[in-house]
């Protein structure tokens, strides 16, 4: 079969060829994934569809590897995106860079007017210290900004630093740069990042020039598979190694911040709000906390197959209901109801195929913003956390079990295996980058988390 390409574009339905073919380039994407292609890059393209605009196409820069270029690049940066039984290829992104190009001159070119990144939230990570976050560490190999200068910057953040510093050399006007990471206050703490890194001069023009508004991003989008590959091809009619998979649903809450021009997202169904906080925090915790319990509790496959049983699908509900949608607020008028309902229902969709052990990794630094922080609102109102803390058991159990554990903090959380439940508790709870000192310190939350270690342990079911 054929591989996708705008020569082979005649081959795909007209219904299912690319809504708009941008001619410049207006938008550089840090972390171009499988998620920044079934989510900003299909807005993006929407946009332009929608304005009859072709500025907006899209630079996608991968952070480590040439796997994203190396399936793009033969087909002109054409993919296919199926949701539900919809097939789609979306032309919006039109270059990938690989780790060695030149992304610090496509962040100074003059039409680059907004940066994008998804670079998970590991990538985000700061050394422990007064002030720090639990859960963040170090997030450049220097934190200096002479490390900066010298060319010493690792990661995503001393990439961006960089181009920041080539587009005030080359004075080429004001930039917005969305972080779209499901972190609390991205956007801010994005802004703080890029700070540590920049001499006074560039903060000084960063700051002139450069906005960091928050987002909210949500669509579920699972690693896509050869079986996928092979059902994208038959839809299509063209083979497509850049195909992903996800679901009909989409969400994107942006901050309405913007430095300069930005493409009409507005127009393709995202919501322009003053304040994302409260549309953030109700995703960070009913979702990616449902999520993150899913991945440390069930023992399924796919997440699919976790909310199918009953039993599992009812302790999702009171996680929700009593420990999680309890901690929200600001958001009136919103029917968080359907919401949650509408999760459920996301996540019982079979054909997604979303791999729990996807989920599971880099759970140190997941867990304090999904799950941690409302157990803190929990306790602060004097309430016991029950739910939450059998999910954090759950955790503890899969990082002092699992045969491969993917996390930054892997050497740290991995146990001899003869601790008991109590001694492995105090042993993780002690781990300030994740807990803080203050969840160590709490009996209650201790208690809650050593008898559901217990309880698991033992074979315990998860609803008394």
């Amino acid at each position: 079969m054929v591989r996708l390409s705008r020569a082979t574009l005649s081959r795909v339905a007209p219904a299912a060829r690319p809504l708009a073919e941008p001619r410049v380039t207006g938008v550089v994407h840090l972390g171009i994934g499988a998620f920044h292609r079934a989510h900003q890059a299909v807005y993006t393209e929407r946009a332009m569809a929608a304005t009859g605009e072709d500025r907006w196409g899209i630079c996608g820069a991968s952070q480590r590897s040439t796997d994203v270029a190396d399936r793009l690049r033969p087909q002109d940066c054409l993919y296919g995106v199926r949701a539900g039984d919809e097939v789609r290829v979306v032309g919006s992104v039109r270059e990938v860079l690989v780790p060695g190009d030149d992304l610090a001159a496509r962040l100074a070119a003059p039409q680059t007017a907004v940066v994008t990144l998804t670079i998970t939230e590991q990538a985000y990570r700061r050394a422990p210290g007064p002030g720090a976050t639990p859960g963040m560490v170090s997030s450049a190999s220097s934190g200096t900004a002479s490390g900066v200068a010298s060319g010493a910057a690792a990661g995503a953040i001393g990439r961006l630093v960089a181009g920041l510093r080539a587009r005030a050399a080359a004075d080429a006007g004001p930039l917005t740069v969305l972080s779209c990471d499901n972190l609390p206050d991205n956007g801010a703490t994005l802004a703080g990042l890029v700070a540590e890194l920049c001499e006074p001069r560039l903060l000084g023009w960063v700051g002139e020039n450069v906005s960091f508004p928050a987002t909210m991003v949500d669509r579920i989008v699972p690693a896509t598979t050869p079986a996928d590959l092979d059902d994208v091809a038959a839809r299509l009619g063209v083979s497509d190694l850049g195909a992903v998979v996800t679901e009909p649903f989409a969400q994107w809450v942006i901050e309405d911040r913007f430095a300069g021009d930005r493409p009409a997202w507005d127009r393709a169904g995202a919501l322009l709000v003053k304040d994302v906080r409260p549309y953030e925090r109700m995703k960070l915790r009913l979702l990616n906390g449902s999520h993150s319990a899913i991945a440390y509790l069930s023992g399924a496959e796919h997440v699919s197959e976790a909310v199918g049983d009953p039993a599992f699908a009812e302790y999702l509900r009171r996680l929700m209901d009593d420990d999680l949608s309890p901690t929200l607020d600001g958001l009136d008028g919103f029917d968080l109801a359907g919401y949650k309902e509408s999760l459920l229902a996301r996540f019982a969709n079979p054909g997604l195929r979303h791999r729990v052990a996807q989920i599971a990794m880099d759970g140190s630094q997941k867990l304090p913003q999904r799950l941690l922080d409302p157990a803190r609102d929990r306790l602060a109102g004097g309430h016991e956390p029950r739910w939450i803390a059998l999910a954090v058991a759950g955790w503890m159990r899969h990082v002092t079990t699992a045969r491969e554990l993917h996390d930054p903090l892997a050497d740290r959380l991995r146990g001899d295996g003869t601790a008991g439940p109590a001694a492995t508790v105090r042993r993780l709870l002690a781990i300030e980058e994740i807990f803080g000192a203050d969840l160590r310190e709490n009996r209650v939350f201790t208690g809650l988390v050593t008898d559901c270690l217990e309880r698991l342990n033992a074979g315990g079911a998860l609803l008394p």
